[in-house]
């Protein structure tokens, strides 16, 4: 899957991967997946694509050539690949923030993080929808897989799983605590689950999507549809006027405001802001084609609602995609609350390890959010069902190997 322009992915033939440095791998992919992190890049929400540059940043392979620097692995080795690169032996990467490293973007240690299949200040680095691919700095970018765990259930754990679980640990979940999660895609759901995990009292769901919020719902969240209440005023009910301890935001840029129910009515000033927002982070000869690629109308409206929602000196956790261009945030009211805010993309090889052992011991079966299985060659087709939020769609799992019936 090839990104060639906003709106513009096409299937094409690429040429064979091969090893550049003594610290690369060449894998087989057998199993990939499509992310809401991509869809971002196909709207044109989050700039700087690379025409030509390969998409997907989710992984699961057999390892088929390894550089002499590689010493933890073996040709024929299963493993998961961590969507983010980090060189394993530099100050950020021994403290576990390895999506700070400072050797493993191309563009220097101030560049940020370097993803497979993303924008050009992250490399780029070719992505994972893709039948082989080179994998950087591979003797910390993969993690040898059990036999006990199948590549469906592996492929949760290259990216959307350790994202919620970083979102939820970063929030400093406490057992008892009161938990919104807003947004209730595949890294909702995750998120849900790692929040349960670590004891969270209640856990709030807010969405849109009623086969989502329908997921949630039977992992034993409650849940708020904001096209029906108003989120702000049902948490603040629900929670006899405190709120949450901790709202987690797994949205992002492409947020919506309500279009049905009470809070359907923007204020003038946010209808301005929002606009605004649109203005900044959107390109201006871009229009959707054919109901696809539709960017969020609201960028700010999820942190506007967090804030407001959130307890008294809570915390307020953000793990949804954000550009460089986004600038907008209630600073004032959440200063004036005395929030605690903690942000950031997920460290990867921190937490995949440990969500593999869960798996392989039977603590979660993470393909319950798994809902489409879909061979490469149909994956334009499932980028667009997925981008529409078809009703059930909630994670796709593509297959690389696999040719359409």
């Amino acid at each position: 899957m090839v990104w060639h322009g906003i709106g513009d992915i096409r299937l094409d033939e690429v040429p064979m991967p091969k090893i550049q440095e003594p610290t690369d791998a060449v894998i087989r992919l057998t199993a990939s997946a499509i992310c809401g992190t991509d869809l971002h890049f196909v709207r044109g929400t989050v700039a700087g694509m690379k025409p030509g540059t390969i998409l997907g940043h989710e992984g699961v392979g057999v390892v088929e050539e390894v550089g002499k620097d590689v010493r933890n692995f073996n040709t024929g080795d299963r493993v998961v690949i961590c969507s983010t690169m980090g060189c394993g032996y530099c100050p950020f990467c021994r403290e576990g923030n390895y999506v700070q490293c400072d050797n493993a973007n191309p563009n220097g240690p101030s560049a940020g993080t370097s993803f497979f299949g993303d924008l050009a200040p992250s490399g780029p680095i070719n992505g994972l929808q893709v039948e082989y691919a080179r994998i950087p700095f591979a003797h910390t970018t993969l993690v040898k897989l059990p036999d006990e765990v199948s590549d469906a259930q592996a492929i949760l754990c290259s990216d959307i799983f350790p994202t919620a679980y970083f979102g939820a640990d970063i929030a400093g979940i406490k057992p008892g605590n009161t938990v919104a999660v807003f947004g209730c895609g595949p890294v909702g759901q995750f998120t849900i689950t790692s929040a349960m995990l670590m004891g969270a009292g209640r856990v709030f769901a807010v969405d849109a999507v009623p086969s989502r919020l329908e997921m949630a719902r039977k992992q034993g969240a409650e849940a708020i549809n904001f096209n029906e209440e108003h989120p702000v005023e049902a948490l603040q009910r629900l929670t006899g006027g405190v709120g949450p301890d901790i709202c987690i935001d797994v949205v992002g840029v492409d947020s919506y405001h309500a279009h049905q129910g009470p809070a359907a009515k923007l204020e003038k000033t946010q209808e301005q802001q929002f606009e605004q927002e649109l203005q900044q982070n959107n390109p201006a000869d871009y229009k959707p084609k054919d109901g696809n690629w539709v960017p969020g109308d609201a960028p700010s409206q999820v942190l506007q609602w967090e804030v407001e929602s959130v307890a008294k000196a809570g915390t307020v956790s953000i793990i949804g995609v954000y550009p460089l261009t986004m600038n907008s945030f209630p600073i004032g009211a959440a200063m004036n609350k005395n929030l605690t805010l903690r942000m950031g993309n997920c460290n990867r090889r921190k937490y995949i390890p440990m969500l593999i052992d869960m798996v392989r011991a039977g603590v979660i079966d993470p393909t319950l959010v798994l809902t489409e299985q879909e061979p490469m060659t149909s994956a334009i087709d499932a980028y667009k069902a997925f981008d529409e939020r078809k009703p059930g769609w909630i994670k796709v799992e593509l297959e690389p190997q696999a040719q359409a019936a």
